[in-house]
């Protein structure tokens, strides 16, 4: 964006379609590069207009709309679909789902940023082989490398769609963060957009019972599973449309819950030992702290996305160092458990899959520590630390598509 604006200054008609396309990338790439072109009569106007523009929403052009309803018909129909086919919701859902949230969001930001096929033509071939794929697997309920087939495709086609945001430049450091970022904006819009329409739900509902019409699984059934998968598209549409609505929510959010999830886990690790509960020979337990170290670890990369916003302060990197020390911690401990349990009760699908995850994980941290704390000591800058969180999302991507596709031939689709 920043490159268009100041090759086409003069050039007032693409000027205004850029920022048509997409005002909160216009507005804040323009202030970026202002102090090169103040010089030029038109980028002078334009300052005047960004300036002193109100904080109105800002809805968008009738074809991002008209693309937003054509991709919730599309949704509204495959979510319908096993209904339509009698096809079993077990066997459907877990396999699809992400094909028919993702690709909507993915075709939004290449609509919006003017993408070639030949931009996107990787990540759609990648997948549509994986829709094939995961639908031509074996109807094995008990099979775990399908189980870790249906978890692992979301993170690759996730990855896919971060190329598509990052306008097939997804090597960018830059552009990666700006993803991460995106999806603490995405998160709470959403939830907002749920909210409203829980709100929404619950007034209907009671006012058709109040006149004896029980709308109830109708409502359900065809409303509320058609809409739901449309929320994320529709929070991102708003979102880029109108930042400042969220832009300072999920920066307060990092800033209270990252000390808050640090004491909780120095806390926790102490509880773990006084109770004396074994991570080694409880499998239950160990799933259940797998997880937590995953929501830690999205905490995580949320809080450092938002901190590298803007200039963080000593207290919240202090906080940042910490949480990510404890989640090393945990994690190391979750590693341990996992080997114990691979040595001693010999290798499954499952126990090799979050091996691999955890030893990636573990890695990551190590390195956004070492750069966290070259910050707090004034020897590294933002750049660095954003480098560090970014720079294993392709090896997240590598390990997802060995898992999904790779692991049910190996283990003879256990």
């Amino acid at each position: 964006m920043k490159n268009d604006i100041t090759e086409n200054i003069a050039n007032p008609g693409k000027l205004e379609q850029l920022y048509r396309s997409n005002p909160a990338d216009f507005t804040e790439a323009f202030h970026a590069v202002y102090p090169e072109i103040n010089s030029e009569i038109s980028a002078q106007i334009w300052y005047e207009r960004l300036r002193n523009s109100r904080d109105e929403i800002t809805w968008g052009g009738s074809k991002d709309w008209i693309f937003v309803g054509v991709v919730a018909l599309y949704v509204a129909f495959f979510m319908q679909l096993p209904d339509w086919l009698s096809i079993s919701h077990d066997f459907y859902f877990p396999r699809n789902i992400s094909f028919i949230v993702m690709p909507g969001l993915a075709g939004f930001f290449a609509y919006k940023q003017g993408l070639s096929w030949k931009d996107i033509a990787v990540p759609f071939v990648i997948l549509i082989c994986s829709v094939l794929f995961i639908n031509f697997l074996p109807n094995n309920a008990a099979s775990d490398t399908l189980m870790l087939s249906c978890i692992h495709l979301p993170i690759l086609i996730w990855m896919l769609v971060g190329h598509v945001y990052c306008g097939a430049t997804f090597s960018v450091t830059s552009m990666r963060i700006e993803f991460l970022r995106f999806h603490g904006d995405l998160l709470v819009m959403s939830a907002v957009i749920l909210l409203a329409g829980g709100l929404f739900t619950a007034l209907t509902i009671n006012l058709f019972g109040l006149i004896g019409i029980p709308i109830e699984d109708f409502y359900f059934r065809y409303l509320v599973v058609s809409a739901l998968p449309s929320v994320p598209l529709l929070a991102t549409v708003l979102v880029q449309q109108n930042p400042t609505l969220v832009s300072r929510i999920s920066p307060v959010i990092a800033r209270i819950f990252t000390p808050l999830v640090t004491v909780m886990l120095l806390v926790f690790l102490g509880a773990l030992i006084y109770t004396g509960k074994d991570p080694y020979n409880d499998r239950q337990f160990l799933l259940v702290f797998n997880g937590i170290l995953i929501g830690v670890m999205a905490l995580l990369v949320f809080s450092v996305s938002e901190s590298t916003k803007a200039s963080a302060s000593q207290f919240q990197l202090l906080a940042l160092v910490g949480l990510a020390f404890l989640a090393i911690i945990d994690n190391g401990i979750a590693l341990s458990a996992i080997a114990f349990r691979l040595f001693e009760l010999g290798i499954t699908p499952n126990r090799f899959a979050v091996l691999g995850s955890n030893l990636l994980v573990l890695l990551n941290l190590i390195l956004v520590v070492r750069q966290l704390l070259g910050m707090f000591k004034g020897r590294k800058n933002l750049s660095d630390v954003e480098a560090s969180m970014t720079g294993f999302l392709p090896y997240y991507a590598l390990w997802a598509a060995i898992v999904s596709f790779v692991f049910p031939f190996v283990f003879s689709f256990q």
